[in-house]
């Protein structure tokens, strides 16, 4: 960012909107379906997730690169061009209801009848290890990095970066829409909560449930949860448009929204790094070549047990994990 722009503190966006099918979601996906395959657990009826839009597409471009079939259920409110691009991976994508939630009751059904093997768009260990590669990464390319701020949907991408952040003595600010903040609500009930879901951000921010791991990791020191309104997203979304000419989706925008509005409370923060997660829905795909890189672990997932007959967790971080661009 430019120097500055937030007091005394430097900051960086991870762009990971430039990842393969235009979010991090890959990271995970590709974690997922490579252990599932390397353990010989994966069914002849393939993989099924539910996904808003991000994570099927993740699903589906992981699940092409294994030569696996993907089945993926989306809600009829997911975007067109979202739509289209599962179509074009070759993923057989099924529409039900208006919210996650019921696509993810759609597919969980759909998974007991046929035998599919059930992802996730958030709620498992290897999903959330394969996100937390972006931490890894973050602090490769920035080894001073104090405070990392990060959207929040379901959990996922929170609890691999915070798995790893907060074990190299890393500050976390977890930001949420305040039409959708299921981690935050769950802190405040002291336990998983259904919340209602209206936000600009819901396509992908829409989870009406957070990951009970995400909400341990939430608890830990060194974490702090915030909100901010659909009107801060839709500012610093149009910033980076104008300042930056990078055109991102709502939540992709919402890391940012919480920095601007000095919501993440940066005083201390010397240098911090910011989360930009998801493409805006247009025509177009965003690619980043693959690099060989060695595969730590994350050494404090924890709490998360693998599927039956499924790989073994904690979790591993492929070579072919695709990687970010700083």
């Amino acid at each position: 960012m430019d120097e500055g722009a937030f007091g005394g503190a430097e900051g960086w966006l991870a762009l990971e909107f430039l990842q393969h099918t235009g979010s991090f979601k890959a990271r995970g996906a590709f974690n997922f379906i490579s252990g599932h395959v390397e353990a010989g657990t994966v069914p002849d009826a393939g993989v099924v997730i539910a996904s808003g839009g991000n994570a099927g597409l993740a699903c589906a471009w992981a699940a092409a690169r294994h030569s696996v079939t993907a089945t993926v259920f989306v809600p009829e409110t997911a975007p067109a061009v979202k739509v289209g691009r599962l179509r074009a991976l070759g993923a057989d994508v099924r529409q039900a209801g208006r919210e996650y939630a019921e696509a993810l009751d759609a597919s969980r059904a759909y998974a007991a009848e046929s035998g599919a093997l059930e992802s996730h768009a958030y709620d498992h260990p290897l999903i959330a290890a394969g996100a937390g590669t972006v931490m890894e990464e973050m602090l490769r390319c920035r080894p001073d990095l104090d405070t990392v701020v990060v959207s929040v949907g379901g959990g996922g991408l929170f609890t691999g970066v915070a798995a790893y952040a907060l074990e190299h003595g890393v500050r976390v600010v977890a930001v949420e829409p305040r039409g959708s903040r299921a981690l935050n609500a769950a802190l405040e009930a002291g336990e998983v909560v259904d919340v209602p879901v209206d936000s600009v951000a819901a396509d992908s921010l829409g989870a009406r449930r957070a990951a009970p791991v995400a909400l341990e990791w939430a608890r830990e020191d060194g974490v702090r949860s915030v909100l901010v309104s659909d009107q801060a997203i839709v500012s610093a979304r149009q910033a980076l448009w104008d300042d930056r000419r990078i055109a991102v989706e709502h939540a992709a925008a919402t890391a940012l929204a919480a920095v601007r509005s000095g919501r993440t409370r940066l005083g201390r923060a010397r240098r911090w790094r910011c989360c930009c997660a998801g493409p805006t829905p247009i025509r177009g795909t965003w690619r980043a070549g693959s690099r060989e890189e060695s595969d730590p672990p994350l050494s404090r997932m924890r709490k998360g047990a693998g599927a039956a007959g499924g790989p073994a967790t904690p979790p591993r971080t492929p070579s072919a994990v695709p990687r970010c661009r700083t």
